[in-house]
């Protein structure tokens, strides 16, 4: 995670009361709110031990296939209409049977063939996930903490982004600065950076950042508890928007949750998107925000492609 190694696995626990202990944890927390932390006794900076990876063959399943998606994308678009919420982050679940490989061996292949900012590999018992996140979650040093919501994505050097992904991303900003605005002084919460486009390999997303001061003596379950589960994959308002999405989504798990380390009052947290995990299977989640003003079938079309490069790299085929 992020340059640093962790090894010599010392506890496992779904409080977040035991981040106060100054350790090195490595947390994975799933969309659903299920925390989980690993404290390692060994951490160094060191880049992570290269494993191979044979490509998996065969087919991905998709847990909605195209027509099953449209009509979800069409049933938020009546909510919208009836005023019961304003956007949806719409999600799916790729799934693969499991050739009994480590999933160290894709991370290695995706460090190599799509490097991303928050890129982290978490490995204890009953977790394994490969995250190529760009979004990050939650940065804090010391006192100041900052989130950065991706909400807009195209291939690379389309034109600039349209109405309706600017229009995205400014929801999403507000309805972080009003989660930043539960855990933090009055007055600190800002916008310093609005609308910036980056470019990730194969993708341009909309990106913006919201920080603040917390507020004295805050505690890391009253910060989860805030902010969980993120904006950008959830929508606005996130209450609504997480009814709509249990009436129509098989659980997210750890996609779409928090991933990264915290250490003491230093954390760096990435929302789990462009992420690999296994249960008794290999999955992998893919998505697009949803308003009034999406098309359809372009909506499914953003989420192969947010899909098909890592697909790619994994091995098979998507359907």
């Amino acid at each position: 995670m992020g340059g640093r190694l962790a090894t010599d696995l010392v506890e496992v626990s779904h409080d977040p009361e035991c981040l106060s202990d100054g350790a090195f944890w490595a947390v994975s927390t799933t969309f659903e709110n299920h925390f989980t932390a690993a404290k390692f006794a060994t951490v160094v900076d060191a880049p992570f031990p290269i494993t191979p990876w044979i490509p998996l063959k065969g087919l991905w399943s998709s847990s909605l296939n195209a027509d099953q998606y449209v009509d979800y994308v069409e049933r938020i678009r009546n909510a919208v209409s009836e005023g019961w919420v304003y956007q949806v982050n719409a999600c799916r679940r790729l799934t693969h049977p499991d050739d009994g490989q480590s999933l160290r061996g894709l991370f290695s292949e995706i460090l190599k063939n799509n490097p991303a900012p928050w890129a982290s590999y978490l490995e204890i018992p009953g977790v394994m996930i490969a995250s190529a996140s760009p979004e990050l979650f939650l940065l804090r040093n010391e006192s100041t903490v900052k989130t950065s919501p991706i909400k807009g994505t195209q291939p690379t050097h389309t034109e600039k982004f349209g109405a309706k992904d600017q229009a995205e991303n400014v929801m999403i900003v507000d309805l972080m600065r009003n989660d930043l605005g539960r855990i933090c002084k009055s007055g600190t919460v800002e916008v310093p950076r609005l609308l910036s486009s980056e470019e990730h390999p194969g993708l341009q997303h909309l990106v913006s950042d919201v920080q603040g001061e917390l507020l004295d003596n805050i505690s890391w379950t009253e910060i989860f508890s805030a902010l969980s589960p993120p904006g950008s994959v959830s929508g606005a308002p996130k209450s609504s928007a997480t009814q709509v999405i249990s009436a129509n989504e098989i659980d997210r798990g750890p996609y779409c949750g928090a991933l990264g380390w915290v250490e003491g009052n230093n954390a760096a947290l990435s929302v789990a998107i462009r992420t690999f995990w296994k249960d008794t299977q290999i999955n992998f989640g893919t998505g697009a925000g949803i308003t009034w003003g999406s098309n359809p079938l372009s909506e499914w079309e953003e989420t192969q492609l947010k899909a098909r490069r890592l697909i790619s790299i994994a091995g098979g085929e998507l359907t």
